[in-house]
């Protein structure tokens, strides 16, 4: 997934936050690097610098920080063990595959008590989808896929997926170049699970997807922000992190969760079996979960926070109340978030994204 990558050299908010950072600090600050290290492993541009900082100084804890692009490319560097993390943000269906072989370790959450005390109910209620009792992650960022439109260019209603095949929106109409994504779209509509390896249900997915193509101006990652903003499209799929950047960018820009269920992604710290600096790790993510930091990295990525004490530190009251941001789940109907399908169903997938694709 590439919702992560984009550029965030822009702050969506102004909290005044400086006296409360320096309030919260937990005893006298340490010189950084004298407690060790702690080798952290996230996706890029998703966590705001400063925040590393403060952990530093506060702890005197040495953070090491490595990148990943992909859920894809960080799960065989973990499986392989040749490099050891202490702390990893996967995504929903990946925790899923590395509970499931093995790779995390159950959390000691008497050593993590920001996570509990601050993280709200639901996402924990909605993270059993991949993390079945909750021993293996912790929330860090949120959000879900729908619609994003442009209200001077659309004058029917937009509350399904459905408008993504109305021949009016020919060559106007930007989908995820992503299996899953694609294919969840076209799996709600059909009113299917989106984690179906049902053949029937994504053979219908499929010629969907297919009837659908000839209407197809493009299918993006990152340029579906850009062409929204743009004008240069009417109606895109899009991360609501996404949605939330190109609405204060043009005001045209309206974003929806299709009536039809959509997914909801979780992005979650884990700590890996193997991990060389436990306690370390486990002072990270509590860290993390701490309000203060929480709304700082919120403001510097944009995607949801899943800390309840960080939202109501939101000074911005649109921002704190938004629909986009802060959607409350329990309004919407089919939700899921994606699970790991074993090697059998992704490849099931891919073979028919690849006949989407070719056709």
């Amino acid at each position: 997934m590439k919702r992560k990558e984009i550029q965030k050299t822009f702050s969506i908010l102004a909290i005044g936050l400086s006296a409360a950072l320096s309030l919260s600090a937990c005893g006298n600050p340490s010189s950084a690097g004298t407690n060790g290290e702690v080798i952290v492993y996230n996706w890029g541009e998703y966590i705001d610098p400063e925040t590393i900082s403060l952990f530093e100084t506060e702890t005197g804890i040495r953070v090491v920080y490595d990148e990943f692009e992909t859920n894809e490319i960080m799960y065989p560097k973990v499986e392989a063990g040749a490099s050891k993390y202490d702390v990893i943000c996967p995504s929903d269906y990946m925790i899923q595959k590395m509970i499931d072989n093995g790779l995390l370790a159950e959390l000691d959450f008497e050593k993590i008590p920001n996570a509990k005390a601050n993280i709200g109910q639901q996402y924990w209620e909605q993270s059993k989808g991949f993390d079945a009792d909750n021993k293996y992650s912790v929330p860090y960022c949120w959000g879900t896929v729908g619609i994003l439109y442009n209200k001077t260019m659309v004058d029917d209603p937009v509350d399904s997926w459905s408008i993504l095949w109305d021949e009016k929106y020919k060559d106007n109409i930007l989908m995820q170049d992503s299996v899953r994504d694609a294919f969840m779209v076209a799996l709600k509509l059909n009113g299917a699970s989106m984690n179906s390896t049902d053949t029937g249900d994504l053979t219908a997915a499929r010629d969907l997807l297919i009837a659908q193509k000839p209407l197809v101006q493009a299918y993006v990652i990152d340029q579906v922000r850009d062409k929204m903003i743009g004008g240069e499209a009417a109606l895109g799929v899009i991360y609501s992190g996404e949605a939330i950047y190109t609405q204060r960018e043009n005001p045209d820009l309206e974003y929806v969760i299709p009536k039809e269920g959509t997914n909801v992604w979780i992005d979650s710290w884990v700590i890996p079996k193997n991990a060389p600096n436990l306690e370390n790790a486990e002072k990270f993510i509590d860290f993390m979960c701490r309000p203060d930091i929480a709304v700082k990295n919120f403001s510097y990525i944009t995607y949801s926070t899943p800390n309840d004490g960080a939202r109501e530190l939101i000074e911005d009251e649109d921002i704190r109340n938004s629909g986009i941001a802060f959607p409350d789940l329990s309004l919407y109907n089919n939700l899921e978030t994606y699970s790991y399908l074993g090697e059998e169903g992704d490849a099931l997938y891919n073979d028919m994204w690849k006949e989407v694709k070719s056709n």
